[in-house]
């Protein structure tokens, strides 16, 4: 226990028998008898983003009524720290909402348990998998989850053999991963491992578990001691991992849940048939704008997300560039307009409590730009429409490559051979345009992108980033 919290309440542990008395402090606390929840999902990866989102849309709901509740799964040995801070406090822990006001503290209550599986632990595993009670099994493993053939799912699927065994009851595999397609690369992962245990399991999983595609989003900083000294200084609770988030956020999800579902619509989730349009809403607005941001960002040495917004000349582009760019390349979703969906990103980057750092948003532009902004590029070649901005992003991304120490830039898997293009870009801009893993022929080759592209650079390494963000792009819609 902290020996000061600098006159603030008095420090109370954060646990079940000590939830009235935070409450008396103000803080929302479980209202719901945590005893009924059932163990009806296991959640593979208990991390900051998953106690902000799914765990939170689980919490609300038990507090209007529902049953259902979470079993955290840790199969890496560093997983001992989260089941270590979690177990010492009933499962309970604290959410803090941070925006442009005073942050926000809740408890929140849905995690029932946390067990602890490393490699070793395959019985533990199977037991969770396989009990009657489970209808759902979630994770938070990171697009390298994916791809590692020996890890995550081949242990997923000694789960299912168990349940297959013993019930051969449904099962839901439900992603929360922030890479599109997530329940397509979660079937495929699943299908993949449980044919290498054997060929008909993988034909069970077939027939008997559903991949929903769900897009999720929601800010969420990695927590800090300042967070936990701020917990116990303003509220006077001790948590040993608080959880750190933007107000904000949102998960649009498939309905095709095998074993059933609770009702999270009912607290905010969107079930819809339409997951890839929303996932190209994030990708082309709120993705693209950080990236387009970041490198112009970095160049004027603007520290934190929200200071760059507070620049008129970077607000102002990166709000034509939403609008005038990106925006035509969107179908739109009925009742949830472009328009709208811009200014609810214009709003997340100008918040202050958060301090997202622009460091972090010119990590591995190398993976980024083909995603977030080079398919906005090719539908506007196509289409005859503007692409002034997008090349100044670009040619942002080329000039701080090719200018700033490497020591000092941000990680890039590939960053040997981007910093080589961006080498040649300092005497002939347009030969970054060379660097075939990010540009695509019909954008190298487009005499319209290649002048824009030069037109950009030249900007940025005469005038700097701000007055090339300021200047009106030939081109650009009135």
């Amino acid at each position: 226990m902290m020996a000061s919290n600098m006159g603030g309440p008095l420090p109370i542990t954060l646990s079940q028998a000590h939830l009235d008395d935070i409450a008396l402090r103000g803080i929302p606390v479980p209202t719901y008898d945590r005893s009924r929840l059932e163990p009806r999902i296991v959640h593979i990866g208990v991390g900051g983003f998953h106690r902000a989102h799914f765990a939170l849309y689980t919490h609300e709901l038990a507090g209007a009524g529902g049953d259902w509740g979470i079993v955290g799964l840790g199969l890496l040995a560093q997983d001992a720290a989260m089941a270590a801070a979690l177990g010492g406090q009933d499962h309970l822990y604290t959410l803090i909402e941070k925006g442009n006001a005073e942050p926000a503290a809740e408890v929140v209550g849905s995690i029932i348990a946390f067990v602890h599986a490393p490699d070793g632990h395959d019985a533990e595993v199977a037991a969770l998998v396989a009990a009657p009670t489970t209808s759902i099994l979630s994770l938070t493993v990171t697009e390298a989850g994916y791809t590692d053939p020996s890890s995550t799912f081949d242990r997923v699927a000694v789960g299912l053999a168990a349940r297959r065994e013993r019930s051969g009851t449904p099962l839901t595999i439900l992603s929360f991963d922030n890479m599109p397609g997530n329940g397509n690369a979660a079937r495929h992962a699943t299908m993949a491992a449980a044919a290498r245990h054997d060929s008909g399991l993988a034909q069970w999983v077939e027939s008997e578990c559903t991949f929903p595609n769900s897009m999720v989003d929601r800010i969420t900083p990695v927590t800090a001691d300042a967070d936990r000294a701020w917990l116990v200084e303003s509220s006077g609770i001790e948590d040993r991992w608080p959880v750190v988030a933007e107000p904000f956020r949102q998960w649009v999800v498939e309905d095709a849940f095998a074993a059933g579902r609770p009702a999270w619509d009912e607290v905010g989730a969107l079930f819809t048939d339409r997951v890839h349009d929303w996932e190209l809403y994030k990708l082309r607005l709120l993705n693209a704008g950080h990236s387009c941001m970041a490198y112009l960002a970095a160049l004027a040495e603007v520290t934190y997300v929200h200071e760059a917004m507070r620049v008129p000349a970077i607000h102002g582009f990166v709000d034509a560039l939403l609008h005038h760019e990106a925006m035509p390349t969107l179908d739109p979703i009925p009742g949830h307009p472009r328009e709208d969906y811009i200014a609810s990103v214009l709003e997340r980057f100008a918040n202050s409590g958060v301090r997202d750092q622009i460091a972090r948003l010119c990590i591995d532009g190398s993976a980024k730009f083909p995603t977030f902004l080079i398919p906005t590029v090719v539908r506007q070649l196509e289409q005859g429409g503007p692409v002034e901005r997008s090349a100044t992003a670009l040619a942002g991304w080329a000039r701080y490559l090719g200018v700033v120490d490497p020591e000092q830039q941000s990680f890039d898997a590939s960053g040997d051979l981007a910093r080589r293009h961006a080498a040649d870009a300092l005497d002939e801009p347009a030969a970054f345009l060379d660097y075939a893993a990010v540009f695509p022929a019909v954008v190298k080759e487009s005499p319209r992108f290649r002048t824009a592209f030069a037109d950009s650079y030249r900007r940025v390494a005469e005038h700097g980033p701000l007055a090339a963000m300021e200047m009106q792009p030939v081109g650009d819609a009135p």
